[in-house]
């Protein structure tokens, strides 16, 4: 339950969103806080929980609940893997790389349980 001035931890908490995600829209959205007493560093906020926000938060909820679509085109192997491939981030193919080239794809497979050991 909302109640009129909240944290972000305590909005974190409630609507499953992390403390970060809030504090950004905090700023983005420019909610009105306040200076949350007795708090060393005087950098903890109250957010006022109005109905802007309120209705913020529903229709950002409404939008995560949405599951996700995923779909083949052309499903052959090679246009999956590529198409895979390609979704991946930067950091993850250069991961992908390392355990092919440390592993090869017979230890891949392994790992996936593809292959049966030998």
């Amino acid at each position: 339950m909302l109640k009129e001035r909240m944290t972000p931890e305590e909005l974190a908490t409630l609507t499953g969103y992390s403390r970060q995600t809030i504090n950004k829209w905090v700023r983005k959205e420019n909610w009105a806080t306040t200076k949350k007493l007795g708090v060393q560093g005087g950098k903890a906020r109250l957010i006022h929980i109005d109905e802007r926000v309120q209705e913020f938060i529903h229709n950002a909820k409404r939008a995560a609940d949405k599951p996700a679509t995923y779909s083949a085109n052309g499903s052959t192997l090679e246009g999956l893997l590529l198409h895979s491939l390609k979704q991946m981030s930067e950091a993850e193919q250069q991961k992908m790389s390392a355990l092919i080239l440390r592993e090869g794809i017979a230890g891949v497979l392994k790992r996936l349980g593809i292959r049966d050991s030998e």
